[in-house]
């Protein structure tokens, strides 16, 4: 068979059966073989940015990789930021990259780029195949290292010569390595923080921010006195239903600083040390007090749901009732304004169960999360590495992940026009999901942060890269233009008949939510 047909038998060998592609010539082989090789979803997207951000959300939701087909460097440059987003949720990816044919390199055509070079800062392994009978032993380790814990970004980069030239057979299937037992010196160091009485914290972030660890999270809270935080930009956080999910860290450090205040010890269950998004002039990048001890219970490689049982038993409190949480629902806002707050609380009481929420909402993010801490359960998808414009192709990998359940886009009108094109791959694929465009035609965020840099007041030159009119977008023509009918709400009593008519049907629907 050739390179293609066994790259492809490679990744179904391996359990990857998924791949969002925006191919071109270097990688036709690849595309003619889908016909000839069954098995594998191949998902067209109308830009690299869809592709490495549908990857990340679909990861985000099966802990298992998808692939992504990329054109030579170029190709993979247009979807770094969305790669980066997948390396900070540490999303397990495949992303295959075409490259010209070895005899073709040396003549520096238009698009010879250095593609190990542009993968590396959002890899956690890169390889090109060096010869055609290597695609498939190099098939089969990128998705081991894709897969080994936590999971990243693996790059495999094939020349065109390789993928129509004899190959051999695929790749074997390779062991997948999984989160590391927690260490018992660990757990003994933690344990005894707890049991000192000195202020302590515990910071959950990866598999410690799913269901299966808020019990013992709680348990530890309720009978050791131990304060409990979630990472803010950890890659998924199960909440609402009455589930016992810590809070997220708030955005800003001046909140966060105030959630923190007091702690003489951080415990971190798969994550790392909280730091502000940004650097501000004359204020610690640190958000612990500098008094602070940081201690490890878990790290990012080892299995955070086990250490907190685990510590829970050696504190003692592990056949204790966890406390039921209590997050009443907000009063329905009835004729208010539409803002991210009344929004917020529209979403607490009209959210269905069991949905998967990608938010990009920017400046309207803590009042909308407010009303989903009283909403249904829930899957969020929040942002992770800060790079504008996941939230709708986050919001298409979940959807194909998880065909059974609702997806709910929360997305603000500024972040959503990097990666629009999102609307076409859900029209075709006939993706279930309602996306909420949050209209307030600026770039709110870049006003706050003006100020809070200590650049002085917004001028009226300055005022225009903060402001998203003159011409005003209209993202109901926008959406129907890319296939996915849509409508304008301008009142709470709209949101709220629009979205619970697209919660009762299947297929995308826009919502255009014009804030006030």
């Amino acid at each position: 068979m050739n390179g293609a047909e066994c790259l492809l038998r490679t990744l179904l060998a391996n359990g990857v059966d998924t791949c969002f592609m925006n191919p071109g010539t270097s990688e036709m082989q690849f595309v003619s073989a889908l016909d000839r090789v069954p098995g594998m979803r191949a998902v067209l997207c109308l830009f690299e940015g869809v592709c490495s951000g549908a990857a990340d959300g679909y990861a985000r939701m099966t802990r298992q990789p998808a692939a992504t087909l990329l054109h030579l460097g170029p190709g993979l440059a247009n979807g770094l930021a969305n790669f980066h987003n997948a390396r900070k949720a540490r999303s397990p990816v495949v992303g295959v990259v075409g490259q010209h044919s070895t005899r073709h390199l040396r003549h520096d055509a238009p698009l010879t780029a250095d593609i190990e070079a542009l993968a590396r800062p959002v890899s956690g392994f890169v390889r090109t195949v060096a010869r055609a009978a290597e695609i498939g032993r190099d098939a089969s380790a990128a998705v081991a290292a894709a897969c080994a814990a936590p999971g990243q970004v693996a790059t495999l980069i094939v020349p065109a010569d390789f993928s129509w030239s004899e190959a051999g057979e695929p790749g074997s299937v390779l062991p997948r390595l999984p989160a590391s037992p927690p260490q018992a010196s660990s757990v003994r160091e933690a344990a005894a923080i707890l049991k000192s009485g000195e202020p302590a914290g515990l910071m959950l972030g990866g598999g410690a921010l799913l269901a299966s660890a808020f019990e013992p999270a709680a348990q530890l809270a309720a009978a050791a006195g131990v304060r409990v935080f979630g990472d803010r930009y950890a890659g998924r956080y199960q909440s609402g239903g009455g589930r016992a999910a810590p809070p997220r860290l708030p955005y800003f450090p001046e909140p966060a600083e105030a959630a923190l205040a007091g702690l003489k010890h951080l415990i971190l269950v798969e994550s790392e040390a909280p730091v502000s998004f940004f650097g501000y002039p004359g204020r610690r990048s640190e958000l612990a007090p500098e008094d602070c001890a940081i201690h490890v219970l878990a790290s990012v490689r080892e299995d955070g749901a086990a250490a907190l049982r685990w510590l829970a038993r050696e504190c003692g409190v592990d056949t204790a009732p966890p406390p039921v949480p209590r997050t009443p629902k907000p009063e329905w806002p009835g004729s208010a304004a539409l803002t991210p707050g009344t929004l917020g609380r529209v979403l607490a009481h009209l959210l269905p169960d069991d949905a998967i929420v990608s938010e990009e909402s920017v400046s309207s993010s803590e009042p909308l999360l407010r009303g989903l801490a009283a909403a249904a359960a829930h899957d969020l998808l929040p942002v992770s590495g800060g790079a504008i414009g996941q939230g709708l192709p986050v919001a298409v990998g979940a959807a194909v992940a998880c065909p059974g359940r609702k997806v709910i886009a929360l997305e603000a009108d500024g972040s959503a026009l990097y990666t629009p094109q999102s609307l076409w791959t859900m029209a075709r694929e006939r993706l279930d999901v309602t996306v909420v465009i949050l209209a307030n035609r600026r770039y709110r965020i870049l006003e706050i942060e003006t100020r809070r840099t200590g650049a002085g007041e917004i001028g009226p030159r300055a005022d225009e890269m903060m402001d998203l009119t003159r011409p005003d977008l209209d993202w109901v023509k926008l959406s129907e233009g890319l296939g996915v009918e849509a409508a304008r709400a301008a009142t709470v009593s709209e949101f709220a008949e629009l979205f619970r008519a697209s919660v009762g049907r299947r297929g995308p629907l826009l919502i255009e939510a014009a804030l006030e």
